[in-house]
Formats: C-alpha cells, sequence, structure tokens
C-alpha cells in the first residue's frame, strides 16, 4: 500500500492551499522541510487582526515584531488587514510600536494590498513605510487623520489601482483632487465610506471626474450630499466603461428618473456588472422600481445588492422589481442580495428557477417562511453560499433562533455546489464526512462546521464589489 510519504512533492502546494486555519498551517509546518517550504508561504500569505481576535493588542505587537525580526517570513506577505491596533499606548511604547510596525512593513517587499482601518492609529512613519513597497496597488485606510499624519503625504502613492477612504477628514478630501491626478494612469477602484459627511460632494465628484478616466468601480456610502449630477461627472469622463457601481446612502434629491435617462443616453453602463443601490423604504413605489429596471437594461449585469440605509428598516422589495431584474439578468446574475428589506417566497422562487449561474444568495425571510424558503432553494444548482437573516426590527429579537439541524435541512434542500451557509449573524462552512453503515457500505454526508476562512463573509461587507 502506497504511503503518505510517497506522495509526489508537487501536490504539496496543491494540499497547503486548501488549508486555511492558520494553527492547521502551523502543524503542516513542523511535518518535515518539505511541508514547511510550502505550508510556510500559505501561512504568511495572508496575515490580519481583527477586533474580535483574543489578545488582539498583544497579537498585532507580536506579528509586527516577527515581520520586523524574520526578513525571510515577511517576503510572504502579500495581503495585510489590521483592524485593531492598541492606541492607549504611552507614548514611549507608543513611538517604539510604530517603529517596530515600520520596520516589519518595509520587510513585507511582496505586499500587494493593504487595509489598516483602526481609527486614529494610522501614523506618519506607517504610511511612509507603505509608500516605499513596491508591488503596493490596493490601499484601504481610515483617513480621519486628527494631525496623526501629513495629509499631503499620501500624494506619495502614485501606482495604487485600488483607494478606499473611510471616514476622510476635510484635510484628506481637499488633498484628494492632487492625489487622483497622481494615480490617474492606474486608479481603477474608488471607494469613499462616510457617515453622513457633506464634504463628498457633486463639486468634488466634478473636480475628480478628469482624472477618473480609467475608473472601473466607484462605492460612494454614506454621502447624503452627492446627487445623480455628481455620479453623472464620474461616468462621463469614464472610457473603459464602468463595471462596479455603489450608491448607499446619497442625497434625498438624487433623481433617478434623469440618472437612467442620461446614462442609457450615453450608453454609460453598458459594461456595468455589478450594482449597489439604497432603496427607499417604500420600495414599492411603482416609479423609483421602473427607472431602476431601466436604469439596468442595457447592462451585462451579474451582481446586484439593494438595501436601506441607516436606521431605516422594513418595507419589502417589490415582486416587480425583482422579476423584472431576473427576467431581464437571470442568466448572467451570479449573486442577488436584498438586506434590511423583506423579499417575498414567491421572489425567492423565481430567482432560484430562473438565475441558473446563481452562486450567491442574501435574502430576509420570517421564520414562518423557512420551510417555504426551503423549497425554492432546491432548485439552485449552482449556489456556493447563502444568508438568511430574520427581519430587523419586526420583533426579531425575540424569535427563536434556527437550530444547526434546520440549517442543515435547508443546506440538503441545495445543490451540491454550497460551500457557506449562514443565518442571522452565525456562519458555517459545508463539508462532508464519509459514514460506514452496519452493512458495511459507505455514505457521504453534508454537515456544517465553523467558519475558519480569514475574510470576512461577504455578506458582513459595507462596499459589495
Amino acid at each position: 500500500m502506497a504511503l503518505f510519504e510517497d506522495l509526489p512533492i508537487e501536490l504539496l502546494p496543491i494540499i497547503a492551499q486548501h488549508i486555511v486555519k492558520p494553527s492547521h498551517l502551523v502543524q503542516l509546518c513542523l511535518v518535515n522541510r518539505a511541508f514547511d517550504v510550502f505550508a510556510r508561504e500559505c501561512l504568511y500569505r495572508q496575515v490580519y487582526i481583527y477586533t474580535w481576535h483574543k489578545d488582539v493588542k498583544t497579537k498585532v505587537l507580536k506579528l509586527f515584531e516577527t515581520l520586523a525580526s524574520s526578513p525571510h517570513l515577511a517576503q510572504y506577505v502579500e495581503q495585510m488587514t489590521i483592524r485593531d491596533f492598541p492606541r492607549a499606548l504611552l507614548l514611549d511604547d507608543r513611538v517604539e510600536a510604530l517603529q517596530l510596525c515600520s520596520r516589519g512593513i518595509a520587510n513585507c517587499i511582496n505586499l500587494r494590498a493593504c487595509s489598516w482601518t483602526r481609527h486614529g492609529s494610522l501614523m506618519t512613519d506607517v504610511v511612509l513605510a507603505l509608500q516605499q513597497l513596491p508591488l503596493l496597488t490596493d490601499l484601504e485606510i481610515n483617513s480621519e487623520t486628527h494631525y496623526l499624519f501629513k495629509p499631503e503625504i499620501l500624494t506619495g502613492f502614485t501606482h495604487l489601482r485600488k483607494i478606499s477612504l473611510i471616514m476622510p477628514s476635510r484635510p484628506i478630501i481637499n488633498l484628494l483632487p492632487i492625489w487622483i491626478t497622481a494615480t490617474t494612469t492606474t486608479l481603477r477602484h474608488l471607494t469613499l465610506i462616510c457617515k453622513s459627511s457633506t464634504r463628498v460632494n457633486d463639486e468634488l465628484l466634478a473636480t475628480l471626474a478628469p482624472n477618473l478616466t480609467n475608473l472601473e468601480h466607484l462605492y460612494l456610502v454614506g454621502c447624503p450630499k452627492v446627487t445623480h449630477k455628481g455620479v453623472l461627472s464620474v461616468l462621463a469622463s469614464n472610457t473603459p466603461g464602468i463595471r462596479g457601481l455603489g450608491m448607499e446612502g446619497l442625497s434625498s434629491t438624487f433623481d433617478m428618473v434623469e440618472f437612467s435617462q442620461q446614462c442609457l443616453e450615453s450608453g454609460a453602463l453598458e459594461h456595468l456588472r455589478s450594482i449597489t443601490l439604497t432603496g427607499p423604504l417604500k420600495t414599492s413605489s411603482h416609479a423609483w422600481a421602473q427607472q431602476v429596471i431601466n436604469l439596468l437594461s442595457m447592462s451585462p449585469l451579474e451582481m446586484f445588492h439593494i438595501s436601506t440605509m441607516g436606521g431605516e428598516v422594513g418595507g419589502t422589495l417589490s415582486d416587480e422589481l425583482c422579476e423584472q431584474i431576473v427576467s431581464t439578468h437571470g442568466l448572467n446574475l451570479r449573486r442577488f442580495s436584498v438586506d434590511r428589506m423583506g423579499i417575498s417566497i414567491h421572489a425567492i422562487r423565481r430567482i432560484c428557477q430562473e438565475c441558473t449561474k446563481l452562486e450567491e444568495l442574501f435574502v430576509t425571510a420570517n421564520q414562518d417562511d423557512m420551510d417555504a424558503l426551503g423549497s425554492c432553494l432546491a432548485y439552485t444548482r449552482t449556489l456556493r453560499s447563502l444568508h438568511v437573516k430574520r427581519p430587523v426590527g419586526q420583533g426579531s429579537d425575540t424569535a427563536p433562533l434556527v437550530s444547526e439541524s434546520q440549517v442543515l435541512s435547508m443546506v440538503n434542500k441545495c445543490g451540491s455546489e454550497l460551500q457557506q451557509i449562514g443565518r442571522n449573524t452565525r456562519v458555517w462552512q459545508v463539508s462532508r464526512e464519509v459514514k460506514r453503515a452496519a452493512d458495511g457500505s459507505l455514505t457521504v454526508e453534508r454537515v456544517l462546521v465553523p467558519y475558519e476562512l480569514p475574510e470576512i463573509p461577504e455578506q458582513f461587507l459595507v462596499i459589495r464589489t
């Protein structure tokens, strides 16, 4: 009988890629030198610190201590996500910690994407260290500076493909036209996430537009001073055609009729594959729904996401809008997402029946609708990720929790491609177990296992790309 040690060495990298939990990769590194070579690369390819990690304040410093003292390990890092950082350090300790971070970052010579979003933790030394990395193309930062770093040093990032700014301060907004000018040839993705900032407005977008000619993705969240005019100014300057567009929490004066008409006349959305919209609370509005249908009529749409914004909850996605989206785009749709509003079982059934390439479905459903939802899911064959939330603000806090057996029942109604399922704030991965019956026959059963991937599940992200 062949032994595991007889496995061709060429297969080890393929095996290591399917192991995602860091503790498991560490064990793989300890098998022997051959395993260590391939597993170590997987272990350090993505480094991440999230707020909910145990002893997170200590872990983030230990991470950078490792990167600073071990360049041979730091060279493997391609993606860095820092969501937490110890801000309450004494001055001397803080200076030492930031110097440690800078040395660690400097050793990450193959870093391609960095997300540093902990409010009030980004300092000048860290920004300068990131600027020296030759392969860095994606940058996401919390840009409420509070004088922690000089905004003008951001213009040193001249080769970025993706810029995501969270809570941009006034100095950053004032600097943005100069920075965008410096990235005109490379920038493909721009995201501005605010709460209710008036700093991002039509005038700003019109100023940026001439230097956003190569943009492919534009996402605006919580910008109540942006109307259809500001978005149209960006689309009018665009050359390749926008492929991803997000408009959430924009001005109440946003004219969907005018926006739809001008986009159709100019062909601005002929390449659009992903749309994220904030619907009015009364989403049964026939006029608004019809304009959205018209807006997307010429787009090769693959991803559709709609929600209400901020404190608004409730409402129901109109069957009319849902059915028209499915009728027009069903053969291409890979994701259908409805958040913070209801959707009828009839509409879900149409989605499951007619979207033959559907991979991701995120919807809201009452406890009483779970059985009916299961019968809808029986039509899916390509679904890879499913998430079902209870209605917000409708007594859902007192509703009974769905048991794992109920969730597993939903899994067994879906096609064989399902890999992930969630209910409210819980997420499981779908795995398989081989079981031997009393007669010796073997069967394969699907089971739920804890979510182990380092990435935040798509349904919990602010921006759906």
